[in-house]
């Protein structure tokens, strides 16, 4: 009982980190350097709210990192950051603690474990994530522009407020959601989406235009064509001529901010930097050495301006080629799962921090700061998405847009399974085939960022991989309307209120209704949370076993199933006259003792309450 009861409680600790702590950390990290007073208290809340929370996880459930150490992004990092911890050994021996050496690259590998088991287990709530953070960033710079232009003159340099202290580093954060607004134009399919990103990409790329920094406009114009290639479509073609055209622009009414600066001493730094670089080219300084390089400007410069120039001065060469094959990596599994419109903004971001990086900083492992965004944090996102989608997780299949035409000839003599106020929602088609229709939703909701359709897929491949049989999904279509629309094979076989109403004998139909209720157990016991679970929506398949359809309206946690969820669930059920009937009162018992088989005692005691509490409810005095 001791075991048991602790092992509940780490579950609910699991799912509490995993459900509710992560999102939280990951929408401040993203977020709060807008608003807060320093990056001191950025760095405490990533520690608190994310990378000590993901710690805790994986002590929690050490098989969750089994998945993260294959793949080969997170086992380069490895490489790099154990690379960088014994470069310790010949760099300079400082007063320094280890401990304290170590923490940095320790706090880099927990952003990635807890990136992967954010996407892992609340994949849905991604890109409502990133879109609230935008918005953040938005409101943030709409208020910051204000306020600049209230006291802008000739030669003034927009900071930010928040934690921004710097034009440059400030420059890093607004091209960043500059990006991502342009990834949502690019990707979105609903008008108002549109509407919403392209004046939002507008306002980013304008604060980035007075922070004076002309390292996120090359940055910019790389994600731009990395956009128009991964995304190669009919927008791809306007933004390559809204890229030349705005180009132009840039260069005739911001000429003299282009070219006043010359190139910053760009290639005087770079030349001391290799010359540094040749003094240990193949192992580095050392990951905790200092630089110094002065290019005749009247002061001395840490860093080589250039990601890859300090990669080398610090680790080598040894060290750079890990550097560089993540990126790549990175670069090449968002272009093979490209389907998923999350690879997209990732890469898009990687693109940008790559093109930022050619004439900008130098540290290679720091805390969370504004080179973070350039990097680690689209790196991250890449890695927890790729391994989620090898494991069949995330969508993999396109969304093809189903015109008006072709819908009339896909339905032509269709049979209407299901059918609303404003028509069909289920359709048997001519080769057998079912088309499942989802009327469009308000833009603002989930169902905008995560479509009933490609719910649908998702789980039903979800199942599968758990072993219970689903529909197999064919297709995944959006029509002119905004609504979407789900073409699957349907699973052979009766629902299990047909076969139950077809069932004369009371011995047979209790048996049957007790391997449901094993059924049920092995789906709470796995972290199922089917709301629309009732029997019509459970089949009987042609060898006897279980199958499930209507999948949208699901949801699979971490953990199994806690007792308040399987109270809703059975209050779900209770609903329908004839399965209250079937299931809680003829064949309770029956119930029960297939319910035991797989979960227990104390969710058998629960269900037991539950329904008697259904049964006999108080009467009010």
């Amino acid at each position: 009982m001791q075991v048991s009861g602790f092992n509940s409680t780490s579950n609910r600790i699991f799912d509490f980190i995993c459900l509710w702590i992560l999102p939280l950390g990951y929408l401040l990290l993203l977020s709060a350097l807008f608003f807060l007073p320093g990056r001191s208290l950025h760095h405490k809340l990533f520690y608190g709210l994310f990378s000590i929370p993901s710690l805790i996880a994986l002590c929690l459930r050490p098989r969750e990192i089994k998945e993260l150490i294959r793949e080969p992004v997170f086992i380069a990092l490895l490489m790099f950051a154990a690379w960088a911890m014994l470069s310790l050994c010949w760099g300079p021996q400082d007063d320094e603690s280890i401990p304290g050496q170590f923490k940095p690259a320790l706090h880099t590998l927990l952003l990635f474990a807890g990136s992967y088991l954010l996407v892992r287990h609340r994949s849905e709530i991604i890109q409502p994530l990133l879109f609230s953070a935008a918005i953040v960033g938005l409101i943030a710079t709409v208020y910051n522009l204000y306020m600049f232009s209230r006291i802008y003159e000739p030669g003034l340099r927009l900071i930010g407020g928040g934690a921004f202290d710097n034009p440059l580093l400030s420059s890093h954060i607004f091209g960043f959601f500059c990006a991502y607004w342009l990834s949502v134009s690019m990707i979105c399919k609903r008008r108002q989406m549109l509407w919403l990103s392209l004046p939002a990409m507008a306002v980013m790329f304008t604060a980035v235009i007075a922070t004076g920094s002309r390292t996120p406009l090359v940055a910019l114009t790389l994600a731009a064509l990395w956009l128009s290639f991964i995304c190669w479509n009919r927008r791809s073609i306007v933004l390559l001529v809204a890229l030349a055209v705005g180009g132009s622009g840039v260069s005739v009414l911001f000429a003299r901010m282009l070219i006043e600066r010359g190139d910053s001493f760009r290639l005087e730094i770079w030349q001391l930097a290799l010359q540094r670089i040749a003094e240990h080219p193949w192992i580095g300084h050392g990951y905790n050495a200092s630089l110094t390089l002065d290019p005749g400007v009247g002061y001395a410069l840490q860093e080589p301006h250039n990601f890859a120039l300090g990669v080398l001065y610090y680790v080598g060469i040894f060290g750079l080629l890990p550097w560089l094959f993540f990126q790549a990596w990175g670069l090449l599994s968002s272009w093979r799962y490209r389907v998923q419109p999350l690879f997209i903004v990732a890469s898009t971001w990687l693109i940008f921090g790559i093109g930022a990086g050619l004439t900008e900083g130098g540290g290679i492992i720091s805390r969370p700061k504004e080179h973070w965004f350039l990097l680690w944090i689209p790196l991250a996102l890449i890695a927890a998405l790729t391994i989620n989608q090898r494991a069949r997780r995330l969508l993999a299949l396109p969304v093809n847009t189903l015109a008006p035409a072709a819908f009339g000839q896909m339905s032509a003599n269709a049979q209407v399974i299901e059918e609303d106020g404003l028509g069909p929602k289920v359709l048997r088609l001519v080769d057998g085939s079912f088309l499942k229709l989802f009327r469009r939703r308000r833009w603002y909701t989930s169902g905008s960022f995560n479509p009933y359709s490609e719910r649908f897929a998702v789980n039903s491949e979800q199942l599968r991989t758990m072993g219970i049989p689903t529909p197999l999904t064919l297709g995944l279509y959006r029509l002119e309307d905004g609504s979407s629309a789900v073409h699957y094979s349907p699973l052979p076989g009766n629902t299990l209120r047909q076969v139950l109403q077809g069932i004369t004998a009371p011995a047979v139909r209790q048996a049957l209704v007790e391997r449901f209720g094993k059924f049920m157990a092995q789906l709470h016991e796995q972290g199922v949370y089917f709301r629309s679970l009732h029997l019509g929506n459970v089949l009987v398949l042609e060898d006897g076993e279980f199958g499930l359809i209507d999948l949208a309206d699901m949801r699979i946690y971490p953990s199994s199933l806690s007792l308040s969820l399987r109270q809703r669930n059975l209050r779900h059920m209770q609903r329908y006259t004839e399965d209250r009937r079937w299931l809680f009162e003829d064949h309770f018992e029956a119930l029960l003792q297939g319910y035991a088989m797989t979960a227990s005692e104390s969710a058998v005691s629960n269900l037991h309450r539950q329904v008697l509490a259904a049964s006999h409810p108080a009467r009010a005095h």
